[in-house]
């Protein structure tokens, strides 16, 4: 009786749970177990043989010193943007749920860009940037201005700029749901006992939106350390490699210089990296949650 019980619950949980478990298993575990080899072989990408070189790919990633220098720039564009973006997507999300008219409308309108593929996006705003604001300083003063991509400086502004416009967005929503969890009768409390509109939001509001706080930065930590498909559409690397984030670099490691091996080593180094950041930050956030 006890067996035919444990049969059932089995088939119940391979006919529920099976497909998920072998889409997870064929596009997120066997990858990252195939890629983990490959940082153990000096493989180009073309032959059949993988040479097993040991430890070499990673030593070869950490004295990379481009490598490092491209995470560099991934850190500070990733402070700042995920900085704005969070910012801006929570300023959005104040506006839409304060009673605005036609707030439907502007969740829509500010959701829309992250629905935009990162390579049209990128594509769209290098034109705005070489083309349209140029035509506009021209025009201001009379006379021949650079684009904002042509310096290495302006190159990262950019690239922060037409994250925060993509992410924003997106994070709006989650810290709408917050907003919308937050129950009317404690705000209306807070006014009662005297706090000003202001109080309200940073004693009472806030700490119950914790949880979204921790979620949205959490969110756009991964994606701004992931940033690739912007990165290639919108600057290329370039002027001089000077806007070579660190997915990019990677990228080019792998797949331009087919160097298989180093470029799955410095990946996983840039997982790993990531992966405390993220925790970290979680851990710190649902701390806080607790206490509060």
């Amino acid at each position: 009786m006890n067996r035919n019980k444990l049969s059932y619950k089995v088939s119940q949980y391979l006919t529920f749970a099976g497909p998920a478990l072998i889409l997870f298993l064929g596009t997120v575990i066997i990858p990252f177990v195939y890629g983990l080899y490959l940082t153990f072989t000096s493989w180009d990408g073309i032959s059949r043989e993988k040479p097993f070189v040991g430890g070499d790919n990673y030593v070869a990633a950490f004295t990379d010193t481009a490598y490092w220098q491209a995470l560099g720039r991934t850190m500070v564009y990733s402070f700042f943007a995920v900085i704005l973006i969070n910012a801006l997507a929570f300023f959005l999300a104040y506006l839409v749920t304060s009673g605005v008219k036609g707030e439907n409308f502007f969740r829509a309108g500010f959701f829309v860009p992250n629905l935009i593929g990162g390579i049209v996006l990128g594509y769209v705003w290098k034109f705005v940037f070489n083309r349209a604001f140029v035509a506009v300083a021209d025009a201001i003063t009379g006379g021949s201005n650079p684009s904002l991509l042509s310096t290495p400086g302006g190159a990262m502004f950019c690239l922060i700029l037409v994250s925060v416009w993509q992410y924003a967005g997106y994070m709006m929503l989650i810290y709408v749901a917050g907003f919308m969890s937050v129950p009317d009768s404690l705000k209306e409390a807070a006014m009662i006992d005297g706090c000003t509109p202001a109080q309200a939001m940073k004693d009472v509001t806030i700490p119950l939106m914790r949880a979204s706080f921790v979620q949205c930065i959490f969110l756009s930590i991964t994606r701004c350390f992931m940033v690739y498909d912007v990165n290639l559409s919108l600057t290329k690397g370039e002027p001089f490699n000077s806007s070579v984030l660190a997915a990019m670099h990677v990228y080019n490691q792998a797949f331009t210089y087919k160097n298989y091996g180093t470029g799955q080593a410095e990946a996983l180094i840039l997982f790993v990296i990531c992966a405390i950041v993220g925790v970290t930050q979680v851990y710190i956030g649902k701390k806080g949650e607790v206490g509060a």
